[in-house]
């Protein structure tokens, strides 16, 4: 018994080896395109992390977890542009896939740049179910020359469903913007076609109208039956919550068909716009100054790092099980649609202070975050580099067709020319003054052509002159940075331009990425102090200015400044380094301090009365723009020694110790009293940042004539609007007891 059991499980082991050795002997053949798309899929999960997914012969599909190992891991992982994987995942952890189990019993040398590359059964040749769906943890670390790809996104089946729009129901609404009510026309590899609106729910209608960019649905009436109605969509059921129309189950109809629709006609919708988006927006809309919520660092109109209020101070959201349905309600909170994106890794850079919400798991049915289940941070829970973001639906507003660039060597820059009507009410294209323009006016300029964010703001054209447009039409734009079109920023009500020749009209230059300076608000407060210092030792300070008026009518050498001093550190947050305007050649030397300075005005620093009166100042010229120090993980560029290179890289500070000369403010006529102290980076907006609104930090100040004390310092958006009115209108101390 024994021996014709050992002899049958031989003759089992023989006809295995049979089968699979030339199943595992085949290499795997590369797609059509010659090369194989891989993606990381599921939830929840980060952005390096996730289901494999791979795209072949038009189709995506999972790889079963057979045979799987770390070196498979490892191809995947490169692949995607990370450096290496630290794990894998058996057993659909990220929850199984849909269609094609494409690999099988896949086995990699390690060697291999793509998993079509390494040995398996072939594509298509399973015997597995997605419940053993196979996924990665790759870490989080990106090979040079790969973008970032920290993008979770709702994955569309691309050949059911490609695109969506409204079709407006009459000639009336045809050519506003934005269209909030029409027929829904979905896009196929065939065309477009409708969907039938029998058993059509509200809940349909508010995930086509979060798609279109609209927080919120009305309730509709049917349409009539058109007879060329092609309908390929039918029986159409969604819950409210889903992301994209794709989420919901539905029917399809054959390519090509007119199945007909019973007892209905297409579906339409009507969506009710946000404040942002209605057509009798004012210039300026003003935001709900009640919202928990906002979006900071994104360079387009509804994208973002995600920044949360509570008891009065904003702070991030970590990326823990961030995904589509809490990133929707983010979105929908704000007055834009779903989300089409949730990011993680800090994608629109790091935000500074504290991390409120962790594992954030929403419905998507939620009116605030807030709302959705969430754990509090604890210590060592995460990091900055973990803060959340989100890109949202927003409707068509056509804006990039009354602006554009010309002149420029890529679509990226030129000459900016403006769409306007004459007074013959004849629209033509003309210029716009370069006097007063930088690179927040800039930013709004990007923004509106969809180009991301600005690189550098131009008031002399001369090198862009390729257009026959010289008349000026517009002078005196003053933006905050945050506005959707250029239109929505202060601008003069005739036009008054200094120099009126084409060659000096704004021009700008945009970009992918973005610089972002924040001053470490917490050090300033822990690190001032005064200091009387003797005139002989300051004879370097007052060549540059860094000491008051007065210091010129005293009796040099003989006597003494009083300077507050204190430690400036600035951070660099955004997704490009800070680099200064001017190249080395146009630096300036001074032989006092024998450095070179990359900018005039680099810091401007203030001590403000408390109805806001400017009674003492300083200045600081970048002495030099050098990495000081970095996050682990990044390396120093930039090195103010030898004539070196000058800047910030991302991920790194630049450090001013308060015991380098100018940095100070001579407060030597200044009297005992309540003040505030301010600090603002880059002041004159010199360089182009992705955010502006923190660039200055404001202390109250007590000083008592001998000795002073700061509290309460904080970055210029960082308090909400109610505490920043007690701020600013904060009595001042009775003494020297900070509660």
């Amino acid at each position: 018994m024994l021996r014709g059991g050992l002899w049958n499980m031989m003759v089992a082991m023989m006809l295995w080896a049979v089968w699979l050795a030339p199943c595992l002997g085949q290499t795997t053949s590369p797609s059509q395109d010659g090369k194989i798309k891989v993606r990381l899929a599921g939830y929840p999960r980060k952005h390096n992390e996730g289901r494999v997914e791979v795209f072949y012969e038009g189709e995506w599909g999972t790889i079963c977890d057979d045979d799987f190992t770390l070196t498979n891991a490892h191809v995947l992982c490169r692949h995607l542009g990370f450096v290496e994987a630290t794990s894998w995942s058996h057993n659909a952890k990220y929850g199984p896939g849909t269609g094609k189990i494409w690999l099988d019993n896949v086995i990699c040398g390690g060697s291999e740049n793509s998993i079509e590359k390494c040995v398996s059964r072939g594509w298509g040749n399973s015997d597995c179910t997605h419940q053993e769906d196979a996924g990665v943890v790759c870490k989080d670390e990106r090979l040079p020359g790969f973008t970032d790809s920290n993008i979770i996104e709702m994955q569309v089946d691309e050949n059911r469903l490609e695109k969506i729009r409204l079709r407006p129901l009459s000639g009336v609404h045809s050519g506003r913007v934005p269209v909030t009510e029409g027929l829904i026309e979905v896009k196929f590899k065939g065309g477009w076609g409708q969907i039938c609106n029998t058993g059509w729910t509200i809940k349909n209608s508010r995930v086509v109208c979060g798609m279109m960019g609209f927080p919120l649905q009305r309730t509709m009436a049917g349409t009539p039956h058109s007879p060329q109605s092609v309908y390929r969509i039918h029986s159409v059921s969604c819950t409210g919550n889903e992301a994209h129309l794709s989420a919901c189950s539905m029917e399809f109809g054959e390519l090509n068909s007119s199945a007909p629709c019973p007892s209905g006609g297409p579906a339409a919708v009507s969506c009710v716009p946000g404040p942002r988006f209605t057509r009798s927006r004012s210039r300026r809309v003003k935001l709900n100054s009640t919202s928990t919520v906002r979006l900071k660092g994104g360079a387009k109109t509804g994208e973002g790092r995600v920044e949360v209020l509570k008891e009065k101070e904003w702070g991030t959201v970590c990326d823990d099980h961030w995904n589509l349905p809490s990133a929707s309600v983010v979105c929908r909170e704000l007055g834009f649609g779903t989300a089409k994106e949730a990011l993680t890794g800090a994608r629109m850079g790091q935000g500074m202070g504290p991390i409120y919400m962790n594992e954030v798991q929403c419905h998507g049915d939620e009116k605030s975050l807030w709302d959705c289940p969430h754990k509090s941070i604890t210590a060592g829970d995460c990091k900055h580099m973990e803060d959340a973001s989100v890109v949202c639906n927003i409707p068509y507003m056509g804006y990039e067709k009354t602006i554009r660039l010309t002149g420029g060597r890529t679509r990226l820059e030129g000459r900016v020319e403006l769409l306007h009507s004459g007074g013959s009410g004849v629209r033509g294209w003309g210029l716009i003054c370069g006097d007063g323009w930088t690179s927040r006016e800039a930013m709004v300029v990007c923004r509106q052509l969809g180009l991301g964010h600005a690189s550098s703001g131009l008031r002399e054209t001369w090198y862009w002159d390729s257009s026959n447009v010289t008349e000026m039409v517009l002078s005196g734009v003053k933006c905050k940075g945050d506005e959707m079109t250029l239109t929505d920023c202060q601008h003069h009500s005739t036009v008054s331009c200094k120099r009126a020749g084409a060659e000096f009209s704004a021009g700008v230059i945009c970009s992918d990425t973005a610089s972002d300076l924040v001053l470490n608000a917490p050090l300033v407060e822990q690190t001032v102090y005064i200091e009387d210092r003797p005139l002989h030792l300051l004879y370097c300070a007052a060549e540059e200015n860094c000491l008051t008026q007065s210091a010129a009518k005293a009796n040099w050498p003989y006597g003494q400044r009083r300077l507050l001093r204190f430690s400036s550190q600035i951070h660099n947050i955004g997704k490009a380094d800070f680099r200064p305007r001017l190249g080395r050649h146009s630096w300036v030397w001074h032989e006092c301090h024998r450095h070179y300075h990359s900018m005039d005005i680099f810091t401007y620093y203030d001590l403000l009365s408390l109805n806001g009166t400017k009674v003492a100042d300083g200045h600081k010229a970048s002495f030099c723009l050098e990495d000081t120090q970095c996050h682990e993980g990044v390396s120093k560029r930039y090195e103010c020694a030898n004539f070196g290179e000058q800047g910030i890289t991302v991920g790194c500070w630049d450090l001013y110790r308060h015991d380098i000369d100018c940095q100070w403010i001579d407060i030597t006529d200044v009297k005992p009293g309540n003040y505030i102290l301010q600090v603002i980076i880059n002041p004159n907006f010199e360089v182009a940042e992705s955010d502006f609104t923190n660039n200055a930090m404001r202390c109250n100040c007590k000083y008592d004539g001998n000795h002073v004390w700061l509290h309460q310092c904080h970055l210029g958006d960082s308090f909400s609007e109610e505490a920043e009115k007690q701020f600013e209108h904060y009595p001042g101390q009775l003494n020297n007891k900070i509660s």
